[in-house]
């Protein structure tokens, strides 16, 4: 037989058994039992450490929830940002769920389910001080990371009078809002659970929504089955009101519309 054809048919035998090969994950984890869930614990109120020194937080939660309904034990993988997406190609986790965004570039080498929570940028400040529309924050002092994306969100909607003040990064924002040198502060919504977590004697809250950024399940590529089932998942938890308690729980305001 000629190489080139040889070659060819090898190549075509391969991609034949490709599809049954990649089509594993959620057999294995109905086999098993057990379904590896990577999470983060370093960006509240989307998962932490808390006083217990269990995990915690919406990320956290929905993994359970996913778990709990798939009829399996969550085994929770703690992940930074620059890990997450290579666990699930070697595959030490079946998901992500882990304030992923999804963009282009992620989609090239990952697969995501329907959105499941907001991750935002904001405005909060004391749950005393009274602010329910931009037309509120004028005449009050505004601490924000210069050049951050809450600050482009920020001059865009700000009214007359406000006092923006701007630090050169988030710990100095944060350290201004927390010694009282601003009434309110602009942040992402990460930035602000740790704030809130570490000085809860503020009593800050969320206020005026800047900009939604929803997070996305990762699957690994190929996984159709997996990313199908938990679509499922994830929808019937809007439907039961199960999101939109996760939202209100973690993050002080609704889920909102988040795409699917």
């Amino acid at each position: 037989m000629h190489p080139t054809r040889r070659l060819l048919l090898a190549t075509l035998a391969c991609a034949a058994c490709t599809p049954a090969l990649a089509q594993t994950a959620l057999d294995d984890i109905l086999k098993a039992k057990t379904i590896k869930i990577a999470i983060p614990t370093d960006s509240p109120p989307y998962g932490f450490v808390g006083t217990d020194l269990q995990p915690q937080g919406l990320d956290v939660d929905m993994a359970r929830l996913i778990a709990s309904k798939l009829g399996v034990k969550a085994e929770l993988v703690p992940v930074i940002s620059a890990n997450r997406i290579p666990y699930l190609q070697t595959k030490k986790a079946h998901l992500v769920i882990s304030t992923l965004g999804k963009n282009a570039e992620r989609e090239k080498v990952i697969d995501f389910t329907a959105a499941y929570s907001p991750f935002f940028q904001a405005v909060f400040a004391a749950k005393t001080l009274p602010i329910k529309s931009y037309a509120d924050l004028a005449g009050k002092s505004v601490a924000v990371t210069r050049g951050a994306m809450e600050d482009q969100e920020l001059a865009k909607v700000a009214p007359a009078g406000v006092d923006v003040k701007r630090f050169e990064d988030n710990n100095a924002t944060v350290a201004a809002f927390v010694a009282g040198q601003t009434q309110a502060i602009a942040v992402g919504a990460a930035v602000a659970g740790a704030m809130m977590q570490k000085s809860p004697q503020l009593g800050t809250e969320y206020k005026l929504l800047l900009k939604d950024s929803p997070n996305f399940i990762g699957v690994a590529k190929g996984e159709d089955a997996l990313k199908t089932r938990v679509n499922a998942i994830i929808a019937e938890a809007r439907k039961a009101g199960e999101i939109e308690k996760l939202s209100m729980k973690w993050l002080g305001r609704p889920a909102g519309n988040l795409p699917e």
